[in-house]
């Protein structure tokens, strides 16, 4: 910028930015101060981010008929927006049946990362009827049945209870299995 062309920015009426132009101030000065904005707006949503608590670790299952029965009880629950979500085949027996074991830790250390990052202090788990990672898991025979399938779905979340309970054990938990039309039955 040349002298001459800086008189011109010493009438501006603007107070918040005369002053970054006058001629005592440099381009320089000017992207220096941009660049520390620019910083800090990136920074503070991560922040923030960080320092957020929700209520919860919702693990579903990755079955796209379920993806918005589940989003609706706990929209219905009052948490949109308070809690972290895991999807992973069969919800909870993804993460107990041996069919399944090489994703076992994966959903363990996720939920170590939400505890850590959201300070959850819930896991709700939904499960399903008509879940074919059941069949895979245990077999047509454990969900031949209305009875058969609750029965196993009943086992998996106790025993996912059973496992929350060892590696996190002030963490609740709302166990449920959802039906077809998105109502749900509780064990505890």
């Amino acid at each position: 910028m040349s002298s001459s062309n800086s008189s011109s920015y010493s009438g501006l009426s603007c107070s918040c930015c005369a002053d970054l132009l006058s001629p005592t101030h440099s381009r320089r000065d000017f992207l220096r101060n941009a660049a520390g904005v620019g910083i800090a707006a990136f920074l503070v949503p991560q922040l923030s981010f960080a320092a957020a608590d929700y209520e919860a670790l919702v693990l579903s299952c990755i079955d796209p008929r379920f993806q918005r029965l589940v989003f609706e009880h706990e929209t219905k629950e009052l948490r949109t927006d308070k809690y972290s979500a895991f999807t992973v085949a069969g919800a909870s027996i993804g993460v107990v049946a041996p069919a399944f074991k090489a994703w076992h830790e994966t959903f363990w250390d996720n939920l170590a990362a939400s505890v850590q990052l959201h300070r959850i202090n819930q896991v709700v788990v939904m499960n399903h009827r008509d879940c074919g990672a059941a069949k895979i898991a245990y077999g047509e025979a454990a969900v031949a049945t209305p009875a058969a399938e609750t029965e196993t779905h009943k086992n998996a979340l106790l025993t996912f209870k059973a496992e929350l309970a060892k590696r996190h054990p002030k963490m609740e938990s709302q166990l449920g299995l959802m039906a077809l039309d998105g109502k749900v039955e509780f064990f505890s």
